[in-house]
């Protein structure tokens, strides 16, 4: 008898010693991919230089940035209204958490889209990245 009831408590240790070997594994990993990348991309960046060189390049880099951006609004937008529309007309309220939840993650996509072609250009002409001194990615 005392070892059934043992017997799910170990299992139940098994699955956070496990979750716990699983995190303690992958931050390592995560950690040297990070500085691998960073040293190993390092000498590839500083080579980059045919981008800014190239005629029309950086300006088509930024027209496809400002009209994926666009788009990605657009696309909010639509998704935004669709919500509001359907939440009118829905009765339970399990749906309508998961309709503001929808467009609670639509709006953190909007704002990731605004964020981070300026994020880039600022980080990158302090980095000194070469892409970022000639191509400026902010949407407006």
């Amino acid at each position: 008898m005392s070892q059934d009831s043992t017997t799910p408590k170990m299992s139940e240790n098994r699955t956070d010693s496990q979750s716990t070997a699983i995190s303690t594994v992958s931050r390592p990993a995560i950690l040297a991919l990070a500085l691998l990348s960073m040293f190993a991309v390092y000498p590839a960046a500083a080579q980059t230089t045919a981008v800014c060189s190239a005629d029309k390049l950086p300006s088509m880099i930024e027209g496809f940035f400002q009209l994926t951006t666009g788009l990605g609004i657009v696309g909010v937008a639509v998704v935004w209204q669709a919500d509001s529309l359907i939440e009118m007309f829905t009765l339970n309220s399990e749906q309508k958490k998961g309709l503001k939840r929808h467009k609670r993650s639509a709006m953190k996509s909007a704002v990731i889209l605004l964020v981070l072609g300026p994020l880039y250009t600022v980080a990158g002409s302090m980095m000194s990245l070469p892409l970022a001194d000639c191509v400026n990615l902010t949407p407006w």
